[in-house]
């Protein structure tokens, strides 16, 4: 058995893993609890599983558990600042950018990596940033609005 320090959603952790052969996003929805993670493909082609490590948007289905020791690690239940929602999850919301809502999740990850980066994208990036992550139920159009309206009103300080 291993132990593993980290930090996640701004607080620090420690777990042991029995399994070295553990996955990201088994550790986070099994051992610790935070199922806003999904499992979609467990082969990174889908973006369910994205979260922010380290700065970047991974998906966890790829990255071993071991590897988090050290890390900074965001999942979405870190997104909102307690009954807040962060702009992106309200301009999700406000543009219809969900529907079934498995993929959200993911796609909030990735988008919130990208303005963290680059606060004022524009829509090609968007599109490219987002291009990892899948949605069965919707068309992309309003995902991308809801991104870039988030950036316009994460610039002005809201």
């Amino acid at each position: 058995m291993e132990r593993i320090n980290f930090t996640l959603n701004g607080k620090f952790v420690s777990v042991d893993i029995a399994d070295p052969g553990m996955r990201l996003v088994d550790l986070l929805r099994n051992q610790l609890g935070l199922t806003g993670t999904k499992i979609g493909c467990y082969l990174g082609e889908c973006g369910a599983c994205t979260v922010i490590f380290n700065g970047r948007a991974v998906t966890s289905c790829l990255v071993p558990a071991m590897r988090a020791d050290g890390a900074v690690i965001q999942t979405i239940e870190g997104v909102a600042d307690g009954e807040k929602l962060h702009p992106i999850q309200e301009e999700f919301i406000s543009k219809g950018a969900i529907q079934c809502g498995f993929c959200t999740p993911g796609f909030i990850m990735s988008a919130k990596a990208l303005l963290d980066e680059y606060p004022n994208p524009p829509v090609e990036q968007v599109k490219s940033s987002l291009g990892g992550n899948i949605c069965r139920c919707t068309g992309y159009v309003k995902i991308e609005e809801a991104v870039l309206a988030a950036a316009e009103r994460m610039q002005k300080g809201e």
